[in-house]
């Protein structure tokens, strides 16, 4: 693992492990259940990750996209490659809609919506949240 997958939690907000991926719940939620999928590797650079890592992607964002649909009924998935304050390889997986979501007395909006997510207008949730969201999400994994 890297420091950009410790800086999101791990081992606490893993939903999902792979052979060169991780599928993290991001701690603060701009929208109910977005997500970090990083790569396992040191790379620094998408091109530099290995051809294997690229491939498994397909089945990845299949299972990410599956699993989100039927958590949070969104409308439109934004995967943000961002890589400004954390270095290693990773997407923001962020699930748009229109409205508002809840879980557990939660309300989560979509602020940017239709346009750019905002992710400075996040949720953030305490350790409980964040055990209890993962276990929910793990379950919409199976």
């Amino acid at each position: 693992m890297n420091v950009t997958i410790a800086k999101f939690g791990h081992p606490a907000t893993l939903i999902a492990e792979y052979e060169h991926w991780v599928v993290l719940l991001r701690p603060a939620q701009p929208t109910l259940a977005s997500l970090v999928l990083a790569a396992k590797s040191g790379a620094t650079a998408f091109g530099d990750l290995p051809a294997q890592a690229h491939a498994e992607l397909k089945p990845i964002t299949a299972t990410i996209e599956k699993a989100l649909a039927g958590f949070v009924d969104y409308a439109k998935i934004n995967y943000l490659m961002l890589m400004m304050a954390d270095p290693h390889v990773h997407f923001h997986v962020i699930p748009r809609y229109d409205g508002v979501r809840e879980w557990q007395g939660h309300r989560f909006a979509d602020a940017g919506w239709p346009k750019v997510p905002d992710l400075n207008q996040a949720v953030t949730l305490d350790d409980a949240q964040i055990a209890a969201l993962v276990s929910d999400l793990r379950d919409a994994w199976r």
